[in-house]
């Protein structure tokens, strides 16, 4: 298969697990024969460099994310315009079978209506919130569509009337957004299907295909001993929710053990992680509490050596996947039920299920998990066994080609069927 990846960040500038979970599918397909070829953001993260890089064009125009500002409608437009000729020269030269849609964020989301005008077989991985809750948002899209003051209405109206808003349609198209089509789509997690049901896109016959993990690639634990060293692995937002961590091991520490130390891996910025710093620095727990940082393949080698993991994010995450992570290592896990990770929790008794906002109740479950005489071997044990039979990366990405495969089929019998 010729397959065009199109996505708003790609590595090794990236952000997040959207686009590593990216990088990765294209591997994976391109180690099993295809022709792939990325079309992304000129987005740069620092001073990571890209020597004799093949396969990736980074030269779409990013707006109002990842520190690009927003504009107005009249010098979006040249941003829109831009980015539809950059479209029309890859599908021009390149000539794919498929168009895979990763994430959009940030990106002109009026290229959908385009890629939807040339036939070209489309399939959307939808891992994040980009259309449940932010596409309604899109400035380009809304400002044709959506509420207008008096003067923007009357504007659009003469535009109309004059056919300056068709004539300005064949270079951006400016339909509604609910007219983009989602149906040949798959999603990370059947809450995250379920939201973006609700908010009236048509999505029935999009499947589910959950986030996977290289699960050989993890450290093992092989030693489960008392309770002692707890981990927090995420972002440092209140989305994540890390002072419940940290307040639930402080709590659990004046229960009755004083030994107690927990590690947090992440980074963030902005005025919660400092007074989440401060926190730490002011923390009863003293030397026993730090935060660190590692990269994603590093920390392959860390959840191992600790005794459990706690997750604490309470946002509606779509399908998080520090905890499938941590049970690839062996690690017993307590989470949330937040969003697609109750539907990891309904796998079975895999892990501790916690309520969000909720330290005292960490606490008391910490020490529960304390009290085991296994020390949750059993349950690490089961987690681990489901990770592997569900979750592993090469079997999701087997899933994925197989869609790939079966979008560009039917769309060739659509094409026949239609010539007869």
């Amino acid at each position: 298969m010729r397959i065009l990846v199109i996505s708003n960040l790609y590595p090794p500038h990236a952000i997040g697990g959207y686009e590593m979970r990216c990088w990765a599918c294209v591997d994976a397909l391109r180690e099993k024969g295809h022709e792939v070829l990325v079309l992304t953001s000129d987005y740069k993260d620092g001073a990571v460099g890209l020597n004799g890089e093949i396969g990736v064009q980074r030269i779409l125009k990013l707006h109002g994310f990842f520190g690009r500002p927003w504009l107005p409608i009249y010098k979006l437009y040249f941003v829109e315009r831009a980015n539809h000729r950059l479209l029309q020269a890859t599908l021009d030269n390149f000539k794919p079978e498929g168009v895979h849609i990763w994430n959009m964020g940030g990106l002109t989301k009026s290229l959908l209506l385009r890629l939807q005008e040339t036939g070209v077989p489309l399939l959307y991985d939808v891992s994040d919130h980009w259309i449940a809750r932010s596409l309604a948002a899109d400035v380009w899209l809304k400002w044709w569509n959506g509420a207008a003051s008096r003067w923007g209405e009357r504007l659009r109206h003469l535009m109309e009337l004059t056919g300056l808003r068709a004539l300005i349609s064949k270079d951006v198209p400016t339909s509604p957004v609910v007219t983009i089509d989602f149906k040949n789509s798959y999603f990370c997690s059947a809450y995250l299907k379920d939201l973006t049901a609700a908010r009236g896109y048509k999505v029935d016959s999009a499947i589910v295909i959950p986030c996977g993990v290289p699960i050989d690639k993890f450290k093992q634990k092989e030693a489960y001993g008392p309770l002692k060293r707890l981990l927090w692995v995420g972002r440092i937002s209140e989305d994540k929710d890390p002072l419940m961590a940290l307040r639930g091991v402080e709590a659990l520490s004046e229960a009755g053990f004083p030994e107690i130390t927990l590690t947090f891996f992440g980074k963030g910025q902005g005025p919660y992680a400092e007074a989440f710093s401060e926190a730490l620095k002011k923390s009863p727990l003293g030397a026993r509490v730090s935060l660190q940082h590692a990269t994603q393949e590093q920390m392959a080698n860390v959840y191992a050596d600790y005794d459990a993991l706690i997750f604490t994010s309470n946002w509606g995450e779509p399908f998080a996947l520090t905890p499938l992570e941590a049970m690839a290592s062996g690690l017993p896990v307590l989470m949330t039920p937040d969003g697609g990770g109750a539907e990891l929790l309904e796998q079975g008794p895999i892990a501790i299920s916690l309520r969000a906002n909720d330290p005292a109740y960490l606490a008391l479950a910490l020490a529960k998990l304390a009290n085991r005489p296994d020390h949750g071997r059993v349950m690490a044990e089961a987690a681990r066994a489901i990770v592997k039979a569900f979750y592993e990366e090469k079997y999701i990405f087997d899933r994925i080609e197989d869609k790939l495969a079966e979008s560009i089929a039917e769309m060739s019998l659509l094409t026949a069927a239609n010539h007869l």
